[in-house]
């Protein structure tokens, strides 16, 4: 029987395509998120339409279900009247409950569009401090999404400097990216594919090699709450339980729908909690971790013992070249959809089955594949299953959809959206440059790390002119030892800081005082004037851009900014920081890619950074920089290995490429 006096958070269900939308619906969500064709922190899904989507939501009101839409995508300039108009006919045509985003410069656009829903601020935006919280209220977000990584301890702490306007959204099950969520620049850095932009070609998931011995060492078990849920259940300010998943089928979302609301409402009765983890034990997925949910009973979610390809693990391909089978682990049924090797690995390709296949029965691809024959030793995956009474409510579900679709009438033309240019005249701001203390300052301002080894050993008369950095990533564990770090810093007559975190100026502000300088940082991942303009109003004096960005976005964007600009011209720039690292990866020390590109990984503060053996160095473009408008020139500078020599290669990054 539902306990009706407990806290009762909404079950989110993603939906990456029309039928995992309607598998939702089906299985009892409370709410489903789902993204647009762009600005989708998902692209490789398939995604909707608007014209589907206005279809789908009033199918999923008319059941009492909510729908979020993801527009958690990092915006380039020139995308923000593209983005504007897709607000404005999400405002009219569609009218979903909330938005989800990662880049501010949303919550601009959607006033001047009309939207009336709630703002949620997704993972990627990188909230991961309790004081951060404050800010996003003045922001205008109604929900924050907080980070995987943390703890119940952690929870609670985000909890307790909530509010009534702001309430919080936690994941329970579903993939783990090794990075920290919107502080990766792996799969850009490699290729113009930004994670932040949702085009992550998941880099993390290859095979590295580091003495000879190759495993994925960057490559994490997907997180599952389940039976710790009931401690989840102690925090009413998690209104809302996330299932992680805009890339998987109806099958998965199905399951685990179900069995969330399963642990969420009738969690105390053994026999319901048995049959809950059954079904999330059939629901496709890697093998799964509680990662750091119980800081006494924390578990590292890379074991390179598993396979973490996405989908189930059902053995390996048998046999030779020319007559290839397969001997499933478990029976396979018609339709299931199989993966046959890695997404990156040649040979890849997907596998329908057309038949039943008994547990250790023989499947012949000579006999059944159409689309070339697999190679002997590759991984196989179930990835998607179609049960016939699953089939069945989609279909009814379906008919609903038809009827629906046939009343509404949606805007042929987009409507019409002017961006307001915010441009400010920055040109008696003198120009300098920004160096970190181990490059010979022979001119430039002198910047440090925030750590307490720098604060400690630097005299009042250097505090004063030093530019400090503050780390990217403070966990709400480590937050009380920053501020105090920060009133030492103070006391030192520290007025210069460098944010790494736009969600850091509150500390600031309450430590230091608004004497203080306070730049946002290139990890802010500032792209666009809206952006700019929302950091010139709570209080920022300038900004170092996303050093992300191509080279033709990077020259205009002064023209029309709010505030004064900075850039990273050279230096290390890390592939992914991370709170977690492999047991088997030995720090400081060169590892390869599969490509043969050399990396490593280090400590710093409290995470694990890893840097490839390459410099960013657009430095031979900073004159044009200079011309465009930029006042303040970033030389970073990074320890490496004994063992390792940085090698000499162009690293214009997104410069000449558009970056995807």
């Amino acid at each position: 029987m539902t306990n009706n006096n407990v806290h009762k958070p909404e079950i989110l269900s993603p939906a990456g395509c029309k039928a995992s939308f309607l598998a939702a619906i089906a299985a009892g969500a409370d709410a489903i998120y789902c993204g647009l064709k762009i600005f989708s922190a998902r692209m490789e899904a398939d995604n909707f339409s608007i014209d589907e989507l206005a279809a789908l939501t009033m199918l999923a009101h008319s059941k009492g279900v909510r729908v979020y839409v993801t527009l958690n995508s990092l915006v380039k300039e020139d995308e923000l009247e593209k983005a504007g108009r897709q607000l404005s006919r999400l405002a009219t045509d569609v009218k979903p409950d909330a938005i989800i985003i990662q880049d501010i410069a949303f919550i601009e656009l959607a006033k001047q569009a009309g939207f009336k829903g709630e703002i949620h601020l997704s993972t990627l935006a990188a909230l991961t401090t309790a004081s951060g919280i404050k800010m996003a209220e003045q922001l205008g977000v109604h929900r924050v999404v907080i980070p995987r990584e943390l703890n119940i301890d952690e929870i609670k702490a985000m909890a307790a400097a909530s509010s009534s306007k702001t309430d919080l959204e936690v994941f329970v099950h579903g993939a783990l990216c090794y990075a920290v969520s919107g502080k990766c620049y792996w799969s850009s850095f490699l290729g113009g594919k930004s994670g932040l932009r949702g085009r992550c070609v998941q880099p993390c998931r290859r095979s590295y090699t580091q003495n000879n011995n190759a495993s994925g060492v960057f490559s994490c078990q997907d997180f599952s709450a389940d039976v710790l849920t009931k401690i989840l259940l102690s925090v009413p300010e998690v209104k809302t339980w996330k299932i992680e998943g805009r890339k998987k089928g109806p099958h998965y979302v199905f399951y685990t729908t179900t069995a969330y609301k399963m642990l969420r409402d009738e969690g105390k009765d053994a026999s319901v909690k048995r049959s809950a983890i059954q079904l999330l034990e059939q629901a496709l997925g890697r093998d799964t971790t509680h990662y750091n949910i119980l800081p006494q009973r924390a578990q590292n979610p890379i074991n390179t013992k598993f396979q973490t390809a996405s989908g189930k693990y059902i053995g390996k391909v048998q046999g030779s070249v020319k007559a290839p089978f397969f001997t499933p682990r478990i029976p396979l049924l018609p339709n299931d959809l199989l993966r046959i090797g890695y997404e990156d690995s040649h040979g890849h390709k997907i596998q329908k089955i057309n038949r039943s296949v008994p547990k250790q029965g023989k499947f012949p691809f000579s006999t059944y594949s159409k689309s070339g024959l697999p190679f002997p030793g590759s991984s196989v995956f179930l990835i998607d299953r179609r049960e016939k009474a699953l089939d069945v409510m989609i279909k009814e579900l379906e008919n609903e959809l038809v009827a629906i679709s046939s009343t509404i009438s949606t805007k042929v033309e987009p409507p019409d959206f002017k961006v307001n240019y915010l441009k400010k005249d920055f040109r008696k701001i003198q120009a300098f440059e920004m160096k970190f203390k181990e490059i010979p300052r022979s001119s430039g301002a002198n910047s440090k790390w925030l750590s307490k080894k720098e604060v400690e050993k630097t005299v009042r008369a250097d505090s004063e002119k030093t530019w400090w950095w503050i780390p990217p990533v403070i966990w709400p564990e480590n937050e009380p030892e920053f501020e105090e770090l920060l009133k030492n810093a103070s006391a030192k007559g520290a007025m210069n800081f460098v944010l790494n975190s736009i969600w850091q100026f509150e500390s600031i502000k309450k430590i230091c005082g608004r004497k203080s300088r306070i730049w946002a940082g290139p990890f802010c991942n500032i792209s666009n004037s809206y952006s700019i303009k929302a950091l010139e109003k709570l209080g920022f004096d300038g900004v170092i851009v996303s050093p992300e960005l191509p080279g033709e976005i990077m020259t205009s964007l002064p023209s029309t900014s709010a505030l004064p600009l900075g850039v990273v011209v050279s230096g290390l720039w890390p592939f992914a920081i991370s709170r977690i690292k492999a047991d088997d990866l030995t720090p400081d020390s060169p590892f390869l890619s599969p490509k043969g590109e050399e990396a490593f990984i280090t400590k710093k503060d409290s995470n694990w950074w890893v840097f490839p053996n390459w410099k960013l160095d657009i430095s031979t473009k900073k004159s044009l920089l200079e011309k465009s408008g930029y006042k303040v020139f970033v030389h970073m500078e990074e320890k490496i290995p004994n063992s390792m020599k940085l090698k000499n290669r162009e690293g214009l990054w997104n410069w000449d490429i558009r970056l995807l």
